[in-house]
């Protein structure tokens, strides 16, 4: 036994070292987009990010951060290396996972449990070892949790916490008649604790451990005994989910509320009291289990303490908020606000099993739960949470079909066959929940991960083995890098291994059955996703992936099994198994190694420093969330860039925790000019301000517009159904009085535009209601007095903008919004914000940095393709500015450079570069400009035949438009050169297919 267990060991730690060695060479070196930038920056100093936080992740990440020993530089990689190691030992459990269970099929023996003593032979040891190898090598090479591994995401580490229950189950399974077996079932619920603070995934195994120790603990198991394991198993672990994480703390806040408002005593007094109360249960609980000899009740209520000490690592967000960090996301530094962080209240809900469906009309609203604040010395009702009445008619089971956005209703069209007028059936409501959310949205990525991905474009489906030689695709599809074909090669070993798991051991097959259900479609279930997303969510899926890997590995026996009827040799059987079972890894990493390196991928952090140093100093920059945000949020808070810049997020600027912070001091940036107080603008006060026109009013001055808001003024103020009086503003437009003297005086205004400055800025608000956001950044306008430069990323929607676009002046990705009107701005929205030309080339060609996006070996997917396409904009924005002003030489220069930098090996051209054919043919390009429309009219054309004869095409309507939009920017471009043989083409391609686009 000692041998075998040796080599389990030796061999587990090589297939550790292999998973370690590819994450650390394929790791992002700084913060990739999404989430990553957030997680990275809330390691590094300990701050409260998007609930419902991964505290553990934090204090993890930032134990990893001290690595950097003061090279802020190095912080991204080491957070990214707690992901790398974190999937390489999930790699390492699934491999000790394997060969636990492979041992039992491999030496079976009716009745035993415990299969230590047993010592496998050589042949047996090389089928257990090689089946273990085999499942964690296909595991670490699955496109979804490679994904994970290289970047800074709570993925991972939620993936090593269910690799972690599942192995010491397995464990304790071997040890479950010794005395102190219990140890690990303790060990156990610790675990599980601590993965609260990562993310919740890993409860959804408690269902599969719960059978493990049925059928260990059970004589004679029976499948009504299983069913009602699995029904308990499913309680605790709603009891989890909802009792435990934010219900002690609902129960201690209720308490609190009550201890402060109706008895008078002190903050926390009700959380004191709860926490003494608690404890003192807990005592009684086992003092009991002591008197009676309960052992069972006794291992309950200390795994139901280790999961709390687990939890307790949740602690340091209320801690860290009430030290006001400059990222603290709903500022939860009381009980109250904690629980309203916990149950991510700020994303509302969607309807699980009952509810409304997409056109269910509202019949009346009532008074949910209160909000409160603390006031004074009390807990005072900021708002009740309204909640919509909707006719039972209207409601039902299981509804998939419920969102009532116009957007998503036209989505839901393309699944099922549905009328917005109508009321779905069941079998609609069902139809869409298999094909779309089950369908396109689990089984796609299942099959991405062990059969072939078709491309890296959002929507692409999987590439089955009779496609990969499909003519016709477009260059997009055929020459990307995430085009991956493993011919179903790790499908069809990991069916084998179910068939074989299935029939030797029924049992175990259906724990890992089980595990991969619930880690999957029952995921699915829960999530109720809407029919469009704004990215592929493949990554939520990673624990059934580690669970199908475990029956690719178990493949490995079937196929022995297979060949014992050709070769009876133990050893050779097990050998030539093996090797065959190892071309599903080694075909994985090398169709995926190209498009997971992310060795030398720089672009989502230049991209935000870029923004950064976009911007005057000192200045406000109003953002999108995620990927607008995140970068910008690293590159200030850990490598310390730009920290005079106040970033401020629009949708936040929606909530009263948010606008609290933008009225603190940040690093180098004073506190926003926001005059409002917090009675203004507090949660459920000011939400939007609805257009109630009163026609005696033309126009409305900004600044006594804005001291009538604070002011709560009768004047603006108009009565609701419900008797609630709420502001509104009278008329869209709108002026704000400018000091010309005195705004001179500041030397902003650049000496070519002297002649725009205007004595009043006028606008239309173009729009039915002012939101908060709105609110706070007409405030701005009217306080700053332009001390502070104010701009909006170039990426912001345009509706965001409030129609101000005639006062924007390009300075790098930002418009700055300045008292100059822009004469040559064009209503229809093209070309915004004016552009100084000395500081636009400054900016572009000296600041910005835009490392290795000329290097056509690294794989630039879809989001990373974004940012340079805005890139090209303003290249041309200034070469066309030169253009204008009759400077070619310059104009060529800027275009060179955009080139060079971006050029289409790899950066491919986007609907932006036909703008620069006209520039081009000036100064003497012809070539250059013929090949860019040559280039994207073929582009075009070949999408357009792909995705108008395509089964699935209507899912690819954004590449669609994208590919009309091109051909109408090439039809545009060869008009004005006069190259009617291209213009012709284009149009023609125009004429076939727009109807269809």
């Amino acid at each position: 036994m000692q041998r075998y267990s040796r080599l389990n060991n030796l061999v587990g730690w090589l297939v550790f070292a292999i998973a370690t060695v590819t994450y650390l060479l394929t790791l992002e070196p700084t913060a990739s987009f999404w989430d990553c930038g957030e997680f990275i920056a809330c390691s590094y100093k300990l701050l409260v990010p998007h609930p419902p936080g991964a505290p553990t992740f934090l204090l993890l990440g930032r134990l990893f951060s001290l690595l950097s020993f003061g090279d802020v530089t190095k912080v991204a990689v080491l957070v990214n290396a707690l992901s790398a190691l974190s999937s390489s030992f999930t790699v390492l459990f699934l491999f000790w996972s394997i060969t636990m269970l492979a041992k039992k099929l491999v030496m079976h023996r009716p009745g035993m449990h415990d299969d230590r003593t047993l010592e496998p032979t050589t042949g047996q040891t090389l089928l257990i070892l090689g089946s273990g190898v085999v499942g964690a090598l296909a595991l670490t090479f699955s496109d979804s949790f490679w994904f994970n591994a290289v970047e800074a995401e709570v993925y991972a580490m939620s993936s090593l916490c269910t690799a972690v229950v599942v192995w010491l189950m397995l464990k304790w399974e071997n040890r479950a008649d010794e005395a102190d077996s219990d140890k690990w079932l303790i060990l156990i619920a610790y675990v599980m604790g601590l993965s609260i603070g990562v993310h919740l995934l890993n409860l959804l195994a408690i269902p599969a451990l719960g059978l493990i120790y049925y059928f260990r603990r059970t004589a004679q198991p029976t499948w009504v005994g299983s069913l009602i394991t699995l029904v308990i198993s499913s309680i605790i672990v709603g009891l989890i989910l909802v009792g435990i994480i934010p219900g002690l703390p609902s129960i201690a806040g209720s308490i609190e509320v009550f201890f402060v408002n109706s008895l008078g005593l002190f903050f926390n007094s009700g959380v004191i009291f709860f926490l003494i109360l608690f404890v003192g249960l807990l005592w009684i609980g086992f003092r009991y289990s002591f008197r009676t000899g309960n052992r069972l009740l006794n291992t309950a209520l200390l795994s139901l303490v280790f999961i709390l000490i687990g939890y307790t690592s949740y602690l340091i967000i209320p801690i860290r908020s009430s030290f006001l960090p400059t990222i603290n996301e709903n500022t939860p530094n009381d009980v109250l606000s904690f629980v309203s962080y916990l149950k991510r209240e700020q994303y509302g809900d969607r309807p699980l099993l009952y509810g409304p469906q997409f056109n269910a009309q509202p019949i009346d609203q009532k008074e949910g739960a209160p909000r409160y604040v603390r006031q004074g010395d009390k807990y005072v009702v900021a708002e009740h949470r309204l909640e919509t009445i909707y006719d039972d008619a209207d409601k039902m089971l299981l509804p998939r079909l419920y969102s009532p956005d116009p957007g998503h209703i036209q989505q839901y069209q393309k699944w099922v066959d549905i009328q917005p007028d109508a009321k779905p059936s069941m079998g609609q409501n069902l139809g869409f929940l298999f094909r779309y959310q089950m369908g396109h949205m689990y089984w796609r990525y299942f099959l991405w991960n062990f059969v072939g991905r078709d491309s890296d474009v959002q929507q692409a489906g999987v590439l089955w083995p009779t496609e990969a030689g499909k003519s016709g695709l477009p260059e997009r599809i055929a020459d990307s890098k995430a085009r991956n074909n493993f011919f179903a090669i790790p499908l069809l070993l990991g069916v084998l291994g179910l068939l074989f798991h299935v029939r030797r051991d029924g049992r175990n097959a259906l724990v890992v059955g089980l595990l991969f259900l619930f880690t999957g479609l029952a995921i699915v279930v829960y999530l109720n996703q809407p029919p469009i997303e704004p990215r592929e969510r493949d990554y939520t899926f990673t624990g059934a992936t580690y669970a199908f890997a475990i029956w690719i590995g178990l493949g490995v026996l079937g196929l022995a099994d297979l060949l014992r009827a050709v070769l009876k040799a133990d050893s050779l059987r097990g050998g030539v198994a093996v090797a065959l079972g190892l071309l599903a890894p080694v075909l994985m990493v090398a169709q995926g190694w190209d498009d997971h390196d992310r060795s030398d991928r720089y672009n989502s952090v230049d991209s935000a420093k870029n923004l950064l140093n976009s911007l005057q100093p000192n200045a406000i920059l109003f953002t999108n969330g995620d990927n607008d945000t995140f970068p910008l949020w690293y590159a200030q808070e850990v490598e310390g860039v730009r920290t005079d810049v106040r970033v401020a997020v629009l949708s936040y600027l929606n909530t009263d925790w948010y606008i609290d912070q933008m009225k603190r001091r940040s690093y180098k940036s004073q506190p926003l000019p926001i005059s409002m107080d917090n009675a203004t603008y507090r949660q459920g006060t000011n939400d939007y301000l609805p257009f109630v026109e009163n026609p005696s009013v033309a126009s409305v001055n900004l600044n006594e517009f804005m001291q009538l808001v604070k002011q709560n003024s009768p004047l603006l103020q108009v009565q609701t159904q419900s008797g609630r009086p709420l502001l509104s503003f009278p008329t869209r437009k709108f002026y704000l009085p400018i000091d010309t003297t005195a705004v001179e005086k500041l030397g902003i205004i650049p000496a070519e535009r002297r002649g725009q400055l205007v004595s009043r800025m006028e606008w239309d608000m173009g729009r039915g209601a002012i939101e908060k956001k709105n609110l706070v950044i007409l405030d701005m306008l009217a306080t700053n007095n332009w001390q502070r430069p104010v701009y909006f990323s170039s990426t912001v929607n345009s509706q965001d903008f409030m129609s101000l676009q005639p006062y924007f002046q390009l300075e790098g990705l930002a418009y700055r919004v300045l008292p100059l009107k822009d004469p040559n701005y064009d209503p229809r929205g093209l070309n915004e914000g004016y552009v100084v030309n000395d500081l636009m080339h400054d900016i572009l060609m000296k600041r910005f940095a835009f490392r290795n996006l000329d290097r056509a070996d690294i794989f630039y997917d879809e989001n990373n393709l974004r940012f340079p396409a805005n890139y090209r904009d303003k290249f041309y924005r200034l070469t066309q500015s030169y253009v204008d002003a009759g400077n070619l030489a310059k104009a060529k220069e800027v275009m060179d450079y955009c080139f060079k930098v971006m050029p289409d090996k790899s950066i491919p051209y986007d609907y932006y570069v036909p703008q620069f054919v006209v520039p081009l043919v000036k100064v003497g390009e012809t070539q250059k400009a013929n090949e860019i429309m040559d280039t994207m009219t073929n582009r075009a054309q070949q999408a357009l035949a792909y995705y108008s004869t395509s089964p699935e095409g209507s899912l690819f309507d954004v590449e669609m438009q994208l590919s009309l939009l091109t051909l109408q920017s090439v039809y545009r471009a060869a008009e004005q050169i006069g190259d009617r043989t291209r213009a012709t083409r284009a149009l023609q391609l125009l004429q076939q297919y727009y109807p269809q686009g």
